[in-house]
């Protein structure tokens, strides 16, 4: 048996992983990724170093003109306008904020700033308009169903070993001592157990999968190795880590 077989098995439940809207070159310019790179897409469920193969998500918005995408929930709509009190049909993050407080629970900024960062307008990094607004909640939709999914024992909170099981569920098998060195940050120094709220959860989950897809596109082989020089690994590791806080 391979060193790969004894860590990885197939599942026969894998929910597709939520989406993320763009990928950004070293420049930080963005571009669309409606789909993994290279051969990651559903169309190659290959065993390889990050688990089981997963879809990509829900395909792409186009983006230049307002409005929402068609069949958009009138719930959804409703959740923006009711934030964009200044009718200008983009909204700050402190309106995101209060838009998905309202939706979900209550969101922390930084995470917030992490949402804008991901499905950020490419017309004006600073605010998002109804089609971002509508890719973003749906992603937080997607979360939300795999979050409750996990939660087994129904806490309304993920631990340690649900968020593995979460995460290997969804194609990505986060070594321990990774998962472990994330989830510390959220230790509130009380000695309880450490649980994530759906917030923490979402911010844990886009940081992990951002940063795999990233590393995916240099590990040509899916071997679990890759070679960066300086300049990409900062300008790949810092936006996900650094700019939220």
């Amino acid at each position: 048996m391979s060193f790969f077989s004894k860590i990885f098995h197939p599942s026969s439940y894998a929910p597709s992983a939520p989406s993320l809207p763009y990928s950004y070159d070293q420049q930080g310019q963005t571009y669309s990724t409606t789909s993994y790179p290279g051969n990651y897409s559903h169309q190659q469920q290959q065993q390889s170093y990050y688990g089981q193969g997963t879809s990509g998500g829900g395909g792409g918005y186009s983006y230049g003109h307002s409005g929402f995408p068609p069949g958009t929930s009138p719930d959804v709509i409703r959740s923006f306008e009711m934030v964009d009190r200044d009718r200008s049909g983009f909204i700050d993050e402190n309106e995101l904020q209060q838009a998905l407080s309202s939706g979900y629970q209550r969101f922390h900024i930084k995470t917030v700033r992490l949402l804008m960062f991901l499905f950020k307008n490419p017309h004006d990094s600073r605010r998002l308009g109804p089609k971002e607004f509508a890719a973003l909640w749906s992603c937080l939709g997607q979360w939300r169903g795999i979050y409750e999914r996990y939660d087994r024992d129904r806490s309304g909170k993920i631990d340690l070993l649900e968020m593995r099981d979460a995460l290997y569920g969804i194609g990505l098998a986060t070594p321990s001592s990774v998962l472990q060195v994330l989830i510390s940050k959220y230790d509130d120094g009380s000695g309880r157990k450490i649980e994530l709220n759906f917030d923490s959860f979402v911010e844990c989950g886009v940081i992990l999968k951002g940063l795999t897809e990233k590393f995916k596109e240099k590990d040509k082989g899916y071997t679990g190795t890759a070679s960066f020089d300086y300049d990409e690994f900062m300008s790949m590791v810092i936006p996900f880590l650094v700019s939220y806080d």
